[in-house]
């Protein structure tokens, strides 16, 4: 599909614009999220690449599958990565449970599962942020273009970072690029899941396949139903990729 020559060249561009943010931004290096999955796991070779001694990565299990803790330090082992873990299961749990007694005390409903997946991305994010604020680094954050382009991503969870380094790849190109970093193939052709309950899988959530969104994306034909859900999708998360609505009042004159 593509050639080696092709693949690392398109890698070391990421990894040039990488050092360039940083340095634009005047700190000291990257932090980013290990989920287990390919997605992060092709960000975390790029920040070892970039910095080689100021990249960190940070494993949040919260309730999650051993699975994904494995194949995180799977990750971190195959670059020499620096590694931080931090278990967000006790916080988690602590603060939904003061939610719901709150919301049930108001007679109002709790919709669980919605809710506590998306505390969990946000509960990473502020992890994230808590040991780039203490290393003076920035935080790179793991979508592709696919979860960009249909908001498969919570908004200030996984969503809230500083800089998006393959944001523009599909997932096949994503997969590619693992594999020229060296991954391994439980790592390339791991099945895509945010981890955010158990059994939870990306394309069942959003109703479609990440083939489907890469081929929509890329021009080519697919389906007009499978189109409508991808357009669907990109509306309705329209909202994710734009800073908040802010009322722009005239100013008053002082008395």
């Amino acid at each position: 599909m593509w050639s080696n020559r092709e693949l690392e060249s398109r890698i070391q561009t990421a990894v040039t614009w990488i050092r360039e943010q940083v340095g634009n931004a005047r700190v000291q290096g990257v932090v980013v999220g290990l989920s287990g999955g390919v997605d992060s796991a092709v960000v975390a070779g790029l920040c070892k690449r970039a910095f080689p001694e100021n990249s960190v990565g940070v494993i949040m299990p919260s309730q999650s599958s051993p699975a994904d803790r494995e194949d995180a330090l799977l990750i971190a082992e195959t670059y020499g990565l620096k590694v931080v873990e931090v278990d967000l299961g006790e916080v988690h749990q602590e603060i939904l449970e003061k939610v719901q007694q709150g919301l049930q005390e108001q007679g109002l409903n709790f919709e669980g599962r919605l809710s506590q997946g998306n505390l969990k991305a946000r509960l990473r994010m502020s992890t994230l942020y808590t040991v780039a604020n203490a290393l003076n680094y920035l935080v790179v954050g793991t979508d592709n273009a696919p979860e960009s382009y249909t908001g498969y991503f919570t908004k200030y969870g996984d969503g809230g970072v500083d800089i998006l380094p393959i944001s523009s790849l599909t997932k096949t190109e994503v997969r590619a690029w693992a594999a020229q970093l060296g991954l391994p193939d439980k790592i390339v052709n791991r099945v895509p899941t945010a981890g955010l309950w158990p059994g939870q899988t990306d394309e069942s959530e959003m109703g479609i396949t990440y083939d489907h969104i890469d081929r929509y994306l890329l021009g080519e034909e697919i389906p007009v139903e499978e189109i409508e859900k991808i357009e669907k999708l990109h509306r309705q998360s329209e909202h994710k990729r734009h800073l908040p609505p802010a009322l722009d009042l005239p100013k008053l004159e002082r008395l």
